[in-house]
């Protein structure tokens, strides 16, 4: 466990979103903390080494740009190592998980649209012989901005309602392209991004600001690794519940402390559960303790339900979208 008073529990804590976009943001970061910027860069750089975070950047909000979806296969067990390695092995998957349960490898995959998504889900399963589920989101409750380290709470937010889907250029999307891996670990991250996408370093700084305010991109920070920081334990719950009742027992349980994620997913061919949280702990009865709390205190206890148990991480990293095909430059 890392000291709460320490340098490197700060900068994993204070700084998952609300990022200085600023032309040398390191050093932003070190006179809020009383450190020199350089200090800053490098023991970031360490924390990544050490797996602790996967990057420092943008997490863009889901279907804003492209298309993505939740998917799950039911893979022999026998098999799912080498099913698990050719699914991560897709440029466009970018968490892929073994979770208990028949269907027990989960990924998520993105592409520039629909059909291209569709095309991408339809390759996965003639190469690996397990066709994936496709469970795309319908509505959100709460997704990811930022979890407190000290405590397991979440930030909370009102959810976002139904945004037009943002139109990027391709000037746009080389931005994107190059924000996939993070920021650099130079002392001036912004102008590496703008030479390499065509910008200049202040229309960096401006468009992401820009897609920040009107929800394009969820938050810009440091993207942590829950596991390699105490948060071993890790659960999707699930539940089907009648349309009529799940957009108010998903707000109910999305306000609720433990809960990282929380979103309403359209049911695909023998999965039937519509409604789907995260709860993550530092153990494994930690976690059962609280989801079983949580279901009495929303009123899902009556409703069909599973708990899956997340038990080995193939990938993980930022969502991967390539440009439209004919996308004039």
């Amino acid at each position: 466990m890392i000291a709460r008073d320490s340098l490197d529990f700060r900068l994993l804590n204070e700084f998952q979103r609300g990022f200085p976009l600023l032309p040398q943001p390191w050093q932003a970061l070190g006179e809020r903390l009383g450190r020199d910027g350089t200090e800053v860069l490098a023991r970031l750089a360490v924390l990544r080494d050490e797996g602790k975070i996967s990057r420092v950047g943008a997490v863009f909000a889901p279907n804003r740009i492209g298309a993505s979806t939740l998917a799950a296969m039911a893979v022999p067990p026998e098999r799912l190592a080498a099913v698990a390695a050719r699914v991560s092995a897709f440029a466009g998957v970018n968490h892929n998980y073994r979770r208990e349960h028949r269907y027990n490898l989960w990924f998520v995959a993105g592409a520039a649209d629909q059909p291209a998504l569709s095309g991408l889900l339809d390759e996965m399963g003639e190469a690996t012989g397990c066709q994936p589920i496709a469970l795309p989101l319908v509505q959100e409750y709460h997704i990811d901005l930022g979890f407190d380290l000290a405590s397991g709470e979440r930030t909370r937010h009102a959810p976002a309602g139904e945004r037009p889907r943002r139109q990027l250029s391709a000037a746009d999307w080389r931005l994107v392209e190059t924000l996939q891996e993070g920021l650099p670990w130079v002392p001036r991250p912004f102008r590496t991004l703008g030479d390499a996408a065509g910008f200049t370093e202040q229309r960096v700084i401006a468009t992401l600001a820009d897609w920040l305010a009107d929800g394009t991109v969820r938050r810009f920070g440091v993207v942590v690794r829950h596991r390699e920081l105490g948060w071993k334990a890790n659960a999707m719950c699930v539940w089907t519940v009648p349309e009529s009742r799940v957009d108010a027992l998903g707000g109910a349980l999305a306000a609720q402390d433990g809960v990282s994620l929380c979103y309403r997913r359209r049911p695909d061919r023998d999965w039937a559960h519509n409604l789907f949280c995260m709860i993550h702990g530092r153990d494994r009865e930690a976690v059962a303790r609280r989801r079983a709390e949580l279901a009495e205190a929303v009123g899902l206890s009556a409703y069909p339900d599973a708990v899956l148990f997340s038990t080995d991480c193939y990938k993980q990293c930022g969502a991967r979208y390539a440009a439209p095909q004919g996308l004039a430059a």
